[in-house]
């Protein structure tokens, strides 16, 4: 089995950046696909990006893309979101999630289509 810790959560002030992590440990990064989520108080939990194992396909949130990266380094096991200019909406509990399996790129954006998940990370962006 595979265990997710997120790290790298914290306040920061509106249009400032942060870099959360994902460590992966009891199973080898390079055989999943990686993403974050995050969930907003009161709301569903909501896709942010994944990186498929080849470390070259990734995808976006349409409301973070240009602002957040998602990247990976299969030799440290370890999966990163710098999140650049952040918005007081970007405020949430982000969660990193693992998938062993080959699925569609689109199928990504799915809470379903992963089966590891973290404990999560609170993000706060002040205005």
């Amino acid at each position: 089995q595979a265990q997710l810790v997120e790290s790298g959560g914290g306040l920061v002030q509106g249009g400032g950046s942060l870099r959360l992590s994902c460590a992966v440990s009891g199973r080898t990064l390079s055989g999943f696909t990686m993403a974050w989520f995050r969930q907003a108080s009161g709301k569903e939990r909501e896709f942010v990006a994944t990186i498929i194992r080849n470390s070259v396909t990734t995808l976006y949130a349409d409301s973070v893309k240009g602002r957040l990266t998602i990247t990976r380094d299969n030799a440290k096991n370890t999966v990163y979101l710098q999140m650049d200019s952040l918005k007081p909406e970007d405020t949430a509990v982000y969660y990193c999630a693992g998938d062993p399996y080959l699925r569609p790129l689109g199928s990504r954006r799915a809470t379903t289509s992963y089966g590891y998940w973290g404990q999560g990370t609170q993000v706060t962006v002040s205005s």
